[in-house]
């Protein structure tokens, strides 16, 4: 290994360490520190993340029209490697899969009874709680992994650089990305996956105990949570060791293959005509507000809501964007800018509006329509168990409880898996193939951290922390905006020489004279 390999692996162990460390002995402080700092841009800088995350939106809407949309990820000959269905399936898997299970039935529920404003469990709540969880999971998130993937794409294939957020900057800090200010961007990107992947597999731990024990009676303690992640830590590891043609590919089919029965099984068995009409009515709804509601804010009034739903997910989104984003470049070469973009943002968001009107408008059906007050109490008691309980009120609901814990673990699996490649090549210098090696030390050290965290109850701490870093990052994809823009115009310009050659046929032509 490298001199520069080793400074940007070792710094960012060193960092994770520290953190975990702290957050084990001092977690009470820890926690107010960062409870804190999260508080505080949430409330003095919430006009920020609004306005960041519908510029990048914006910004990619443009790319997806502009003149650029024809340049290749790669040279002008090369070709997808992988299938549109299989891209699809990835992408989506790494993306948000699990968070569709697991919010699928519950957030429409929460807005229902605690809408961002007027009355709840009325008719007009649930109207608002299904434009809301469009809005939390439909452009904007999928914006945000669009315009981070393209990027490292574009810089990755098309101008040979190294796989690391650092490459973005090569039109403004030049040579110097693979000096202090490069390796420093790029610590900061493994710490925030590290910080993001660790949470998630403990929570990620909690909801498939919970869903065991709620299942099949076993209990739901912390030995059987660490039992859970070394189970989970085995198969997303070896997943990633045996790389991504024979582990992600596959797995993410079959997670592809498993959320659409899950889905069509209930559209089948469900209130069919009430989640078309809720698709139809709450896409009308969620295009007529979409800008209203990027910009939507409270000065004269309480902000809460909005800070604990919508910034936080702005938040949660961008903390992800390096890993998703990296993973997303990676299975994205030969593609055209705008096929990524029509790929990348437009098929899963109506993928994701679909599935949130089978669940979302089921669920809303169950507790508006026919008063199924237990699905409500289910959801303010834990939400983990919520989609368990929404299935006990259909046929065949113990085996779709079944399917869905599967594919919990499944997508679990696959983002985890995601996550270790990307940071197995983020600490081997942009590295596209990485070591076998390095995928499973990563995998070991994402299972400790999450022992230790569940051990100590710091979790939620943890959780915050990586919250609390999108705000610097936010800043960073605003210059990445640019630097972006600049490099794809120095590349029509370079594949184009023949702009120069009038001015040039003129000047030939004035001598001649």
């Amino acid at each position: 290994m490298s001199k520069g390999k080793n400074q940007v692996f070792i710094t960012s162990l060193l960092v994770t360490v520290f953190f975990v460390l702290f957050g084990v002995f001092f977690n009470d402080l820890l926690s107010d520190l960062t409870t804190g700092f999260l508080k505080t841009t949430t409330d003095y800088f919430g006009w920020f993340y609004l306005i960041a995350a519908l510029s990048f939106l914006v910004f990619t809407l443009c790319l997806l029209f502009s003149k650029y949309g024809a340049l290749r990820l790669g040279k002008d000959t090369d070709r997808p490697a992988y299938s549109t269905v299989s891209w699809f399936a990835m992408l989506f898997s790494a993306g948000m899969g699990i968070g569709l299970v697991f919010w699928g039935v519950a957030e429409p529920v929460v807005h229902y009874t605690k809408p961002p404003f007027g009355e709840g469990n009325t008719e007009e709540a649930a109207a608002i709680s299904m434009t809301y969880t469009f809005f939390h999971w439909g452009l904007h998130p999928w914006a945000i992994y669009t315009f981070i993937g393209l990027s490292l794409a574009f810089f990755q294939y098309r101008k040979n650089l190294p796989g690391l957020i650092s490459s973005v900057f090569y039109p403004i800090l030049g040579e110097r990305i693979h000096g202090k200010i490069g390796k420093t961007i790029d610590v900061l990107a493994i710490i925030a996956t590290v910080f993001g992947i660790a949470t998630s597999l403990g929570l990620g731990t909690l909801q498939i105990a919970s869903g065991v024990d709620y299942l099949f009676n076993v209990p739901n303690t912390i030995t059987n949570q660490i039992i859970i992640i070394c189970f989970l830590t085995a198969l997303f590891t070896g997943s990633a060791f045996i790389g991504i043609d024979r582990g992600m590919k596959i797995l993410s089919n079959i997670n592809i293959l498993l959320a659409i029965l899950l889905m069509t099984v209930l559209i089948i068995i469900g209130p069919t005509a009430q989640i078309f009409n809720v698709l139809t009515n709450t896409m009308g709804s969620y295009l007529d507000q979409l800008l209203s509601m990027s910009l939507r804010n409270r000065p004269f009034g309480d902000n809460s809501w909005i800070s604990g739903w919508t910034l936080f997910y702005w938040a949660w989104w961008i903390a992800w964007g390096p890993f998703v984003g990296s993973f997303i470049a990676k299975v994205s070469k030969g593609r055209t800018i705008k096929e990524f973009i029509l790929g990348v943002l437009i098929v899963p968001t109506l993928g994701t509006f679909v599935w949130f009107a089978a669940f979302g408008g089921s669920s809303l059906h169950l507790v508006h329509n026919l008063g199924n007050k237990a699905l409500i109490d289910a959801v303010n008691t834990d939400v983990s168990l919520a989609l368990f309980v929404f299935f006990e009120n259909f046929p065949m609901g113990f085996l779709l409880s079944i399917i869905a814990l599967i594919l919990v673990v499944t997508f679990f699996v696959t983002s985890a898996d995601s996550s270790t490649f990307v940071l197995s090549i983020f600490s081997s210098e942009g590295n596209l193939n990485p070591s076998r090696s390095i995928k499973v030390t990563w995998g070991i050290l994402l299972s400790l951290i999450s022992i230790v965290l569940l051990l100590s109850g710091s979790l939620d701490t943890l959780q915050s922390a990586s919250i609390a870093a999108a705000f610097p990052f936010t800043i960073i994809m605003i210059i990445m905006c640019y630097s972006l823009y600049k490099g794809l115009k120095e590349e029509k310009k370079e594949s184009n020489p023949q702009v120069k050659a009038p001015t040039e046929n003129a000047n030939e032509s004035k001598e001649a004279i």
